[in-house]
């Protein structure tokens, strides 16, 4: 199926049940090979302001996920990101996550990724 990298918009949207049946179904097949984290997105859903609930199934989520820690080639790509590109540092570096590792971003927030040279994106919301 190939490798993803999960946004914390996605995973929100998967959590809350909030993505339509077949954003849903392909986002069940992709967290049941392995869930696949930026350290970006684990510091964002953890500050998600929830309930006790959806916290403790967040926390499971990613004690059950790959993140992936900022490394040299991530810095390296995210800094061709941002001098090509107007974009925030942290979506940069999601970006350069997914570009390192060769994945697909899943995410609903397309436009902060758009024209970022070799960055394949799916929106769950789209498919």
């Amino acid at each position: 199926m190939g490798q993803f990298l999960i946004d914390r918009n996605a995973i929100s949207d998967y959590l809350s049940a909030s993505l339509p049946p077949l954003g849903l179904q392909f986002m069940d097949t992709v967290i049941d090979e392995a869930p696949n984290l930026s350290v970006i997105s684990q510091i964002e859903l953890l500050c998600w302001k929830t309930t006790d609930s959806i916290e403790q199934q967040i926390k499971d989520f990613i004690a059950e996920s790959n993140v992936f820690w900022v490394n040299v080639d991530i810095v390296e790509y995210c800094v061709k990101i941002r001098r090509n590109k107007k974009i925030k540092t942290p979506d940069a570096i999601i970006a350069a996550t997914a570009l390192s590792l060769g994945f697909s971003l899943i995410t609903e927030n397309e436009s902060d990724f758009a024209h970022i040279q070799g960055l394949k994106i799916i929106n769950p919301h789209k498919i």
